[in-house]
């Protein structure tokens, strides 16, 4: 059984890194929260890349496109994560928005 990978591991994770690179690094903070998101929006662009110059059954399928589909993905979150320690907003806070947005659209038809 795979363990659970979850946003306090990923935003764990993230803190390390930036603590690592803080002397290269700008700090964390909401001023970084724009161009994270911005990184973040290109780190999609890439996803879009992989999918668009393949077939989706050579993505699924073929062992060295999906490495690159997945990695290019943990990219997305990684600079998702960061947006989320430049605004704090804690797990707990993203669960329970995510929860309710989640309902909402669970009753939404």
């Amino acid at each position: 059984m795979i363990d659970d990978f979850g946003i306090n591991e990923m935003l764990g994770m993230q803190q390390a890194l930036q603590e690592k690179y803080k002397d290269k690094w700008k700090p964390i903070c909401p001023d970084r929260g724009k161009d994270q998101l911005l990184w973040m929006i290109g780190e999609i662009g890439e996803v879009i890349d992989v999918i668009k110059k393949h077939s989706n059954e050579d993505v699924s399928q073929d062992g060295e496109l999906r490495e690159l589909l997945v990695e290019e993905l943990s990219d997305v979150l990684m600079y998702y994560n960061d947006v989320l320690l430049c605004y704090e907003i804690s797990a707990e806070e993203l669960k329970q928005s995510y929860t309710r947005k989640f309902e909402k659209n669970m009753n939404r038809w």
